[in-house]
């Protein structure tokens, strides 16, 4: 059974930093793009970062700059390193893997960001 199980979010003011982790299963670790997707009240959820199998990545236009994806193939872990964080970061934060199975999403890890 595959799960994929965020953590690391909380409350944090604008500039601050966060880093979120995603636990995977090793059934799609070692094959699979990830990428951490995020959903703000009223809004579609939207991918921010992706990751390949191959260390490649690739980033919302809204994000470049501040947050970094990065995998750990040996703890079958997907991170996303959040800096110079806004207001406008705010919403839940997911992993999925590339594109999405709707049966991979988990509870996400809520990120608040206060002005």
């Amino acid at each position: 059974q595959v799960q994929l199980v965020e953590s690391g979010g909380g409350l944090v003011q604008a500039g601050g930093s966060l880093r979120l982790s995603c636990a995977t299963s090793r059934i799609i670790f070692g094959i699979r793009s990830m990428g951490w997707y995020r959903q703000a009240p009223g809004k579609q959820r939207e991918l921010v970062a992706g990751i390949t199998s191959g260390g490649s990545t690739n980033y919302a236009d809204s994000v470049k700059g501040r947050f970094t994806i990065s995998r750990d193939n040996t703890l079958r872990t997907v991170y996303l390193q959040m800096n110079s964080l806004k207001p406008e970061d705010t919403a839940v934060y997911y992993c999925n893997v590339r594109p999405p199975v709707y049966d991979y999403w988990g509870q996400g890890t809520q990120v608040t960001v206060s002005s």
